[in-house]
């Protein structure tokens, strides 16, 4: 517990973690990985090296230290970050790691200004948040041991199917080797996975929604390819680009059980809205596949967008579902059309996600949004949602990527 002296110290703080958080950050991975380099194989050295994991976590630290008088109101994203953890198999044992990294991180970024009360103050409110997060992580550990067929850190899957969906999203099909039934899930939750990344010469994990029903025959993820810019300023993916190259149907991949905070509440009966963008729709197939496979009779209102016809993957399987069921109406933005595209069949509009262009359709009485893809996407839905009075309450939401 830490006492109110130390939760003012650190509070005081804030202006200099606006300041130099995300040099502290920095020197904190690059301190931690020169005394423990085998965490390489946990972080991904994608965001080390844009920089997007260093402004994450100095994010991470500045709203911790801004609301360390009442921890509570950060609740969803610890609750998230713990998922995470789980899902990488971190054990309590790292956060001493962590811990002893980041503090002298702070001492050596900031040298004299770095006084022994601040640092006292922040090793109390490491200590604390620590501790939040190895409690919740026992939990879900606990939780997880409880689900017949699933497993605690990583465990070899076969690929039984590799199925090209898009030009740039593959599925793959991964069944236990030995034909047992594989866990069941929460619709919309996803795996860590981890491969060996030649060059790189590290295991690098990654995390993909499940995109398929829980069903117990397979896990399907759905993997988009992340080809990179011309110019060089958005590099392609390790891990994506070595699961469509060399990931093959009789492989073998290491997976970890189903984990994740974003998933459709099953226990409701209320109408239910989807809103994707690119491969955000990989959990809401997920959560659709699910509702269809139960027999639900949930109105759903299944809304994507994507650049256009060559990259909308599952559109095969999303219009026999609204064929065949009457419940189940879809909208479908193309961004830009070719001549293989038609209208009606591919998709339903041309530009940008319109919510005026669905009128009443997306305000169904009582309604449940569940929101998934690029960040300003996302906002943009919910900004949109929430001038139309929908409660915020009822808008769930999940994005892709470090830092969000």
């Amino acid at each position: 517990m830490m006492t109110p002296e130390q939760i003012a110290v650190v509070q005081a703080t804030v202006p200099v973690l606006e300041v130099h958080g995300e040099d502290i950050t920095r020197h904190f991975y690059r301190r931690m990985f020169t005394h423990h380099p085998e965490l390489k194989n946990l972080f991904n050295q994608g965001h080390q090296a844009s920089g997007n994991q260093q402004r994450a976590l100095a994010g991470a630290v500045y709203a911790y230290a801004r609301n360390i008088a009442n921890p509570g109101v950060l609740e969803s994203a610890l609750t998230r970050i713990a998922h995470k953890h789980v899902s990488l198999g971190i054990e309590p044992a790292q956060y001493a790691i962590v811990g002893t990294h980041l503090l002298a991180s702070i001492r050596e970024v900031l040298g004299e200004a770095a006084t022994d009360d601040i640092l006292d103050a922040w090793k109390a409110a490491y200590g604390q948040l620590a501790d939040l997060l190895i409690a919740q992580e026992a939990s879900l550990y606990e939780a997880n041991d409880a689900v017949p067929g699933s497993w605690r850190g990583w465990r070899k899957l076969k690929v039984e199917r590799k199925v090209r969906e898009s030009s740039e999203i593959t599925s793959f099909y991964l069944v236990a080797s030995d034909g047992s039934a594989l866990p069941t899930f929460r619709p919309g939750q996803y795996v860590s996975v981890k491969r060996h990344i030649p060059g790189l010469e590290l295991e690098q994990p990654r995390q993909y929604s499940l995109s398929d029903a829980p069903h117990g025959r397979w896990l399907r993820i759905s993997v988009k390819r992340e080809d990179g810019d011309a110019a060089g300023q958005r590099p392609a993916g390790w891990v994506s680009s070595e699961l469509h190259a060399n990931l093959n149907e009789g492989d073998e991949l290491h997976v970890s059980a189903p984990y994740g905070d974003f998933y459709l509440d099953e226990s409701r009966d209320t109408p239910v809205v989807m809103i994707s963008g690119g491969v955000g729709l990989t959990p809401m197939m997920s959560m659709l596949n699910a509702l269809v496979w139960q027999g639900s009779e949930r109105r759903v209102l299944f809304v994507h967008a994507c650049r256009d016809g060559q990259v909308h993957a599952m559109k095969t399987r999303l219009n026999r579902i609204v064929e065949e069921c009457p419940h189940v109406t879809r909208a479908v933005f193309y961004e830009t059309v070719t001549p293989q595209d038609v209208l009606g069949r591919d998709h339903d509009f041309v530009g940008l996600v319109d919510l005026d262009a669905l009128g009443e359709a997306v305000l169904m009485p009582r309604a449940d949004y569940y929101l998934c893809g690029p960040l300003p996407f996302m906002q943009a839905q919910r900004d949109g949602l929430l001038a139309r009075g929908v409660d915020p309450e009822r808008i769930h939401w999940e994005v892709f990527g470090s830092g969000n």
